[in-house]
């Protein structure tokens, strides 16, 4: 029987039947939290369904009945479809479960024909999934559908299925005998085997089961003593293969895939209330600062640290990226003086510091998925209003502390407050110090204490016990605050109780009190760890050596996972305290990595009996080792270990992987067919060489080889070997396959359906880039283009390599882009690909900054010869690179700008010629300020506005005398990528100066210059580049939205001609750029989308004829609104989930007449740069607030006015940028300047951003 019809029959026999969906639904929840789901029914109205429409609306309402509907915990949706859908009601339309069941009660059969499934998913994912609509999937909140179907669809559901997927929608597909079962399982129906087998197999069972795993079939397995390790292989997971099927079955619907930071990171703000009320205060206000300052990280790359001070205004102390020093932001903090005035409004305080502060060019890095912390001290009640400002920050994500006085209004903080238990009270600031402790504990922790009970620690296994009493003790115990779990080991182990046992601290405490020393030896932690393992959660699968590694990696495996009540998967700081006496007889630092990759914040405390250095080496960072001579001086660190247990507050973000390691997967498909067996071991050759570029590691790059002539072969997976020496080993030996015809489109498809996946190592949903090299040798037999574009749909990079007999059309089409197919005359010729892969990289500009100050009169030959040899390598041309040198001291020298040459060899002869100026002091910032005003512009040969990628080569030789910071940060802001090379006595400085400090290089002189030279070149770094630029510049969606008020009736022409202008500088076709327009006065109307219009001549023709549209009142929120939910959407054109940058220009008016600040934000949180122009009838806050960045907001007097602010959009438009996050629809617009070089350093294995200037240089 069908899987739909099955599910059909038991409905009518079983009416209960739907109680097996609450399973499914509640293991999205902690079973002690409060249960948050959005879920939306989409029901099947079309005429097929009229006389079970009554039954489907029954399932409906047992299914609310059981969940908890209010607008913070369960939100319901209905939409019913037959051709097209409509929505009963949304998400936020009802809070209470009563409103629902009435509505509910009273649906109505829509009827019609034909079956549109498709449209309908669509509508849901763009129209109901939404936070306009009261979706929550952007904080995180379990996202279901569940849809009852009764016949098959007339449009196709593949599409609009997969991008809910991606959006991370759990999809429940019921269908009867009349629905079509393989679309329902298309859609999201789970495919269950449940196995049970009572003896072991006399086959083989790993290949079939393996199969079944690939095609996503869930497999539970009940065996007996005879056949349990079996039936472990052949299960899904370990796990699955327990007596308690069901709960089973429950706890894998949801796919989860946690990214955890690989270190601390944090940006903490303080906001400080610095009125007239605070003044005695503010002194203790400010040693709290520092206290707190003192137990951080402080670093570029860790922990971030910001002060605002606010009474009447606020103002930034310093900003997240104004110190990179714990000793520089104390010392400033210690010079803090009191602001004072009145009146105290804490409101535009908080939407300063969302606005100013935790941005990216003031150094937050929230959108790289580093918590935001923002701790407010407050001595007052708010003049103005905070909740507006204050919801604003926890939409971003900030999570809010608000500590006050006995003045402060207490309900007001915790309005303010992520939570009102964040909202913290003393009686004045002198009390502050207690607060440290209370603020530990308003953050909830898993904390696991794994204590050595070992022979050597029974006499300080008292101590031990009186520890871990006094630190739980000072912990916030409760199902939903913080958990404790206690594991003893020795030659046995025990797992005393879980984080799940207990919900009461006095349970804790009585079962802590009476424990006993296990003792037994030698010291086996592993052990305590395997018999969790063989005893608790799986069936037995023998012993192994007792040790502490094994220890660690039995709490990793048992102890740290959902069943035992952790909540690491709700971002829950994982917390372990190991207590160890001696040393451990196995090795650590494999299961203490695997920790540390959860995310686990492990703290070590030994005794002078323990290897300190294990200890460190177990510990999350080395200063999380704590060291006692005896357990019976624990009391001495127990203050020390709350005080770091209490900085760390880190909330794991889905959306962020932090991994700073280059990581990719890279496969090989290879041409083994016939016609290559004389160019087979050329093949074999190169890709032995770019495998030796790669840095292979499970958490780095991975790699896979796939050979095909007729058929495809996998000859290894992305994750059968982890280290570089493994896969040379294979490579070398592989031997030509042989065969014909040559399937090329088939190779490709098995490569997307079997070694892009999970099961075999693709990390794809990780947001690791996916890059596939093809190397063949002929046409293919079969259709390549279909597979090529399933492919591409994937975000997979294809690189395709072929020789003369090659099909050159057909591999520009297989490739990522045409420029990406690559040519050779025969294999043999591969090793001269490297330089033909280099030439594709778009042109540069680039400036040479050299210090030539009295300091580097002996370095500057070397200096001058460098130039020359990156010189050499670019492709100097009008339009292809440009170069300029300028020579700086006390002042600067212009020797030639972008513009004055033309080819290599004037630039060169000139280099040649360069005479030292001298001079003294040196003044680099001025050097900085100069270049970026004089030389970097359209008038000296920039061609930033057209999107060319400006690059400055700084070479400095000493310490500036004036400030680089300013001039530094404007050239970085505008998009300039800046290289540094310093020696000795400027490396520090240069690599402030660079774009980041892994784009700066240190010599101990210039003399050494060559030296940098000894870096790996990576070819695909270059290549990346050019991807970015091709992704940023040459593609862009640019919707233009028009005031068509009454009040904008005679600028209304000059509006019409700049929309023409900005167009006419677009490249518009279907691949590039795409435009639409939209007018607004009352209701907003679109004139063409997106995808309306595929040539720049009919978006122009189709503007001069605009007619304005009249009407009032201006609702320019409603505008916004429109814009995102009808618009930016794939439907209408909308690329945005392919990584294309979305650009909103608004032309305004008129203050608007609704509120702007929801739609705008929901705007921002799409990714969309919104630009707003307006005039002096404008109300310029709002722009601003409207507008992506405040700088974004451009004012004219009229709108006769505009061409005097096009050139300044088209260049704020061309420094745009955005990152592409595979895992998450969310795209992540930011400076050209500041992402190209970051990603290609953290995507690929530069080891240095710098590598891309020496790739130049050879």
């Amino acid at each position: 029987m069908e899987q739909g019809a099955l599910i059909a029959e038991n409905y009518k026999k079983y009416p209960m039947t739907p109680v097996m969906l609450f399973p499914c639904l509640n293991l999205l929840t902690s079973p002690t939290q409060a249960p948050r789901r959005d879920v939306v029914f989409l029901l099947d109205g079309s005429d097929d369904t009229r006389s079970g429409f009554p039954a489907m609306r029954d399932f409906v309402q047992r299914v609310v009945e059981t969940l908890g509907v209010d607008e913070n915990k369960d939100r319901v949706a209905v939409v019913q479809y037959s051709r097209d859908p409509a929505a009963q009601f949304y998400l936020n339309t009802y809070t209470t479960k009563g409103e629902i069941l009435n509505t509910v009660r009273g649906l109505r059969h829509k009827g019609g024909r034909p079956l549109n499934t498709g449209a309908a998913l669509q509508y849901v994912r763009d129209n109901v999934l939404t936070a306009s609509s009261g979706s929550r999937r952007t904080e995180g909140v379990p996202q279901l559908l569940i849809l009852l179907s009764g016949g098959r669809s007339f449009d196709n559901v593949d599409t609009p299925a997969s991008a809910l997927k991606e959006l991370g929608v759990l999809i429940f597909g019921i269908g009867t005998r009349s629905s079509d079962s393989r679309e329902l399982s298309q859609e999201g129906v789970p495919q269950m085997l449940i196995l049970l087998s009572g003896g072991r197999s006399s086959d083989n069972v790993d290949i079939p089961a393996s199969a079944l795993k690939d095609s996503g079939v869930l497999i539970f397995g009940i065996g007996t003593r005879n056949s349990s390790r079996e039936v472990q292989g052949i299960a899904t997971d370990p796990s699955f293969s327990q007596s308690q099927l069901l709960s089973a079955m429950s706890t894998v619907i949801v796919k989860v895939t946690t990214m955890t930071p690989t270190a601390p990171r944090r940006d903490v703000v303080f906001l400080l209330d610095g009125s007239d009320g605070t003044r005695s205060g503010f002194p203790a206000m400010r040693d709290f600062v520092q206290r707190v300052v003192e137990t951080l990280g402080v670093d570029e790359n860790k922990d971030r640290v910001a002060v605002v001070q606010y009474s009447r205004d606020p103002a930034a102390q310093f900003y997240l990226n104004t110190y990179t020093t714990k000793g520089e932001i104390l010392n400033t903090v210690r010079g803090l003086r009191h602001k004072g005035g009145r009146p105290l409004n804490t409101g535009a305080a908080l939407q300063y510091v969302r606005d100013n502060v935790l941005t990216a060019s003031s150094g937050s890095r929230r959108t790289e998925g580093v918590p935001q912390l923002l701790i407010l001290l407050s001595g007052g009640r708010s003049f103005d209003n905070v909740d507006t400002p204050a919801s604003a920050l926890k939409e971003l994500g900030v999570l809010i502390f608000g500590i006050g006085t006995r003045s402060s209004d207490s309900r007001e903080l915790q309005r303010i407050s992520h939570d009102p238990s964040y909202a913290l009270s003393v009686s004045d600031f002198t009390d502050l110090p207690n607060i440290q402790q209370q603020l530990l504990s308003s953050v909830e922790k898993d904390v696991v204490f794994l204590v050595d009970g070992s022979d050597g620690t029974r006499n300080g296994f008292p101590a031990m016990r009186d520890f871990v009493q006094r630190v739980v003790g000072k912990l916030n115990v409760g199902g939903d605050k913080d958990r404790v779990s206690v594991v003893q080991y020795g030659r046995d182990q025990e797992v005393h109780f879980y984080l799940n046992t207990y919900t009461t601290k006095e349970d804790i405490l009585n079962t802590v009190r009476s424990l006993r020393h296990r003792g037994g030896r030698p010291l086996n932690t592993g052990a305590a760890l395997q018999y969790v393992r063989d005893n608790v959660l799986t069936a037995s699968s023998g012993r192994r050596p007792l040790n502490t590694g094994a220890a660690l990696q039995y709490v990793r495996d048992n102890v740290f996972i959902a069943s035992s009540g952790s909540r690491r998967l709700e971002g829950v700081p994982q917390i372990l305290i190991l207590l160890n006496g001696g040393r451990s007889f196995d090795n650590v630092d494999t299961p203490a990595s695997a920790l540390k990759e959860l995310g686990v914040l492990v703290f070590g405390i030994g005794t002078r009996s323990s290897d300190s250095r294990e200890l460190q080496k177990i510990s999350y960072d080395p200063s999380y080792a704590l060291s006692v001579s005896e357990f019976t001086d624990l009391p001495n660190v127990q203050q020390q270990l709350l005080s770091a247990m209490s900085t760390v507050i880190v909330k794991v973000t889905t959306m962020t992987p932090t991994s700073q390691a280059p990581r990719r997967d890279v496969v090989f498909l290879l041409d083994g067919s016939d016609d290559t067996r004389s160019g087979f071991p050329a093949m074999r050759d190169f890709v032995q060489r770019v495998v030796e570029t790669l840095g292979v590691d499970e958490n780095k790059d991975r790699v896979a080889v796939v050979q095909y002539s007729r058929d495809p072969a996998a000859q290894f997976y992305l994750n059968t070997y982890t280290t570089k020496g493994e896969i040379l080993n294979t490579v070398r030996g592989l031997r030509h396959k042989g065969g014909r015809p040559l399937n090329t489109g088939a190779a490709l498809q098995y490569v997307r359906d079997n070694v892009l996946t999970a099961s075999s190592g693709s990390r794809r949903t990780e947001g690791v880039p996916q890059l596939l090299i093809l190397l063949s040798g002929g046409r293919s037999f079969d259709n390549v283009d279909t597979p090529a574009s399933a492919l591409k749909e994937l975000g997979v990079l294809i690189f395709g390599i072929g020789t003369r007999s090659s099909d050159s059309r057909e591999l520009q089409r297989i490739s990522h882009d045409p420029s990406y197919a690559l040519s050779v005359s025969d294999f043999t010729d591969l090793p001269n690909i490297q330089q033909q892969l280099l030439s594709s990289v778009e042109s540069v500009d680039v400036v040479f900054l050299v210090d030539g100050s009295d300091g580097t009169r002996n370095g500057f030959p070397a200096m001058r010869d460098f130039v020359q040899r990156v010189v050499g390598k670019l492709n100097v041309g009008g339009d292809k690179d440009r170069v300029s040198v300028v020579q700086y001291g006390r002042d600067q020298e212009v020797h030639f700008y972008l513009n004055t040459y033309t080819t290599k060899e004037d630039i060169l002869n000139t280099v040649r010629s360069l005479r030292h100026r001298g001079g003294r002091p040196l003044n680099t910032g001025a050097a900085l300020q100069y270049v970026r005003d004089n030389v970097l512009t359209a008038s000296s040969g920039s061609r930033s506005q057209e999107g060319v990628p400006q690059m400055l080569i700084l070479l400095s030789g000493g310490r500036s005398s004036d400030n680089v910071d300013i001039p530094a940060s404007a050239l970085k802001d505008s998009g300039v990528l800046i290289f540094g090379i310093g020696t000795r006595n400027s490396s520090r400085e240069v690599q402030g100066i660079a774009t980041d400090p892994s784009f700066s290089q240190s010599v101990s002189e210039f003399t050494d210059l060559p030296s940098v030279q000894e870096h790996n070149v990576n070819i695909f770094s270059v290549l990346f580049l050019k991807l970015l630029v091709d992704q940023s510049i040459a593609r862009k969606d640019v919707v233009f939205l028009l005031d068509g008020s009454d009040g904008t009736r005679n600028g209304f022409p000059a509006m019409r001609d700049f929309v023409q202008r900005v167009v006419e500088k677009l490249t518009v076709e279907e691949n590039r750029d795409r435009v639409s327009v939209v007018q607004y006065s009352r209701e907003s109307e679109a004139h063409f989308y997106l995808n309306t219009y595929t040539t720049k001549e009919d978006v122009v023709n189709t503007v001069r004829g605009l007619k304005h549209k009249g009407g009032r009142p201006l609702n320019t929120g409603a505008a916004l609104q429109y814009v995102r939910d009808n618009v930016f959407i794939a439907s209408s054109g909308s690329r945005r989930l392919e990584g294309v940058p979305q650009i909103l220009i608004l032309l305004n008016g008129g203050r608007s007449f609704d509120n702007v600040d929801t739609p705008a934000s929901a705007l921002k949180e799409l990714g969309v740069l919104v630009f707003g122009i307006g005039t002096r009838s404008s109300d310029s806050r709002e722009l601003q607030k409207i507008s992506y960045d405040p700088s974004y907001a451009l004012s004219v007097s009229e709108f006769t006015d505009l061409p005097n602010v096009q050139q300044q959009l088209l260049s704020a438009m061309s420094t745009v940028i955005v990152k592409v996050t595979t895992m998450t629809p969310t795209v992540k617009p930011t400076i050209l300047g500041k992402i190209n070089m970051v990603l290609i350093s953290s995507i690929f294995t530069l080891t240095s951003g710098f590598e891309y200037l020496i790739a130049l240089t050879f």
